[in-house]
C-alpha cells in the first residue's frame, strides 16, 4: 500500500471513529457530541451562562441557544432568571442531565484529552502542526470549527449556506 493510501485510511478512520461514537451516544444519551459536550459544561458546576459556554465551546451564542433548547426540550437543563445578577439567564443542570453523563458511552474527545495530555510537549507540538496540515490540505483550514469531536449533519450545514 502507497503512503498516500495509508493516509487517507487513516483519516477515514478517524472520521468513523468520530461518526460511530456519535451513533452510539444518539442511541444510548440520544444526543449528538456538540449536545452533550454543552451538559458537561453545565454539569461541571451544575450551571453556566450562554456566555460561559459560548466561550468554552468556541461557538456563537445563537448556536448556544439553540443547543440549550434542544436540551432543554429532553428534560436535560431547565433556564432561571440569576440570582446573582437579574439580567442573566442561568442554565441549570437536571437530575436526568446528571443521570445522562453517568449513563453515557464514553465521550470519544475525553479519550483523545486523556491520551494527548500524556504525550511531551514535542509529540503534542507534532501532532499540531500535521493536524493543521491535513486542514490546509483539505482546504479547511479556514472553516470555523469548535473542539469537539462530531461530523455533524453535513445538510444541516447546507441548509445555513455553508
Amino acid at each position: 500500500m502507497s503512503r498516500i493510501d495509508d493516509s487517507l485510511i487513516a483519516i477515514r478512520r478517524i472520521l468513523r471513529a468520530t461518526e460511530l461514537y456519535g451513533r452510539d451516544l444518539a442511541r444510548e444519551a440520544g444526543l449528538t457530541a456538540v449536545q452533550f459536550r454543552v451538559l458537561q459544561v453545565v454539569a461541571e458546576k451544575g450551571w453556566s451562562t450562554a456566555t460561559e459556554i459560548s466561550g468554552r465551546m468556541g461557538v456563537s451564542q445563537a448556536t448556544v441557544t439553540s443547543l440549550v433548547d434542544k436540551l432543554v426540550q429532553k428534560g436535560m437543563v431547565t433556564r432561571q432568571r440569576s440570582e446573582r445578577d437579574r439580567r442573566q439567564t442561568d442554565i441549570m443542570i437536571t437530575d436526568q442531565g446528571r443521570a445522562t453523563i453517568q449513563n453515557a458511552p464514553d465521550p470519544l474527545q475525553q479519550r483523545y484529552v486523556r491520551q494527548f495530555e500524556a504525550l511531551p510537549d514535542w509529540e503534542q507540538s507534532m501532532l499540531i502542526s500535521a493536524l493543521e496540515r491535513v486542514a490546509g490540505m483539505l482546504d479547511a483550514g479556514d472553516i470555523d470549527a469548535s473542539p469537539v469531536l462530531d461530523v455533524g449533519d453535513i445538510r444541516s450545514d447546507i441548509r445555513r449556506g455553508k
